[in-house]
């Protein structure tokens, strides 16, 4: 007997079910997604041709704007927990529990502490405000100076988290002599490594390094 040849149909997928589950996710996502909180200051880099990547994670970054105010900050929401419970403790600030969370979800930190509970004890908008008038972390050459404030963030910042990498990001204006109490803050522990952020710009033509990335080039 001769075999039934069943008509062939085209393959049809509902796909309305997948855009629900999609745009659901979007949603969700949307919703529960923490942005990375503002920086207090602006800064422009000085440029250089390094393109070396700096790491995502386990980054302290000291930030020097073009007054010479220094500001401070770790990226880990639970180290900065860590760390300004370790700062309250040793600087007896009393901080309450609810400004030790301020500071953990916030950014860079400019006050001294004689200002840090009240600035974290005010309300977002009157904290942006403050920021603006932040005199700086106080600083010094001596590591051990009692006005230099800077060299306890960093000492307690290294004891939370040992991985941590140091990157200076300073303003183009920045004055030598501040940019230099923090090289010598971080000399002082012991700490000879770091990076300094600059902005990407072209190789010269000619230099040393220009050869070394085109070195089929002919002269």
């Amino acid at each position: 007997m001769p075999q039934v040849k069943l008509p062939r149909k085209s393959t049809n997928i509902d796909m309305t079910a997948m855009c629900d589950v999609a745009f659901l996710l979007l949603t969700f996502f949307m919703l529960a997604t923490k942005f990375k909180p503002e920086e207090p200051v602006v800064v422009k880099t000085p440029s250089s041709i390094s393109d070396v990547i700096l790491p995502d994670v386990d980054v302290m970054l000291i930030t020097i704007d073009p007054k010479g105010r220094v500001f401070f900050s770790i990226d880990n929401k639970i180290m900065r927990k860590q760390l300004i419970e370790s700062i309250d403790k040793d600087k007896n600030l009393g901080l309450t529990a609810t400004e030790k969370t301020s500071f953990a979800l916030g950014a860079s930190t400019g006050v001294p502490f004689s200002q840090i509970k009240s600035y974290l004890s005010a309300p977002t908008d009157q904290q942006k405000m403050l920021e603006a008038r932040a005199p700086g972390v106080p600083t010094d050459t001596a590591v051990l100076a009692p006005d230099n404030e800077l060299s306890a963030w960093v000492s307690a910042a290294r004891q939370t988290n040992p991985k941590l990498r140091i990157c200076i990001k300073a303003d183009g204006d920045a004055s030598y002599p501040v940019i230099n109490k923090v090289i010598k803050t971080l000399e002082g522990w012991k700490v000879f490594k770091f990076n300094l952020i600059t902005s990407l710009k072209g190789v010269p033509s000619g230099t040393a390094a220009y050869a070394m990335q085109h070195p089929n080039e002919k002269k």
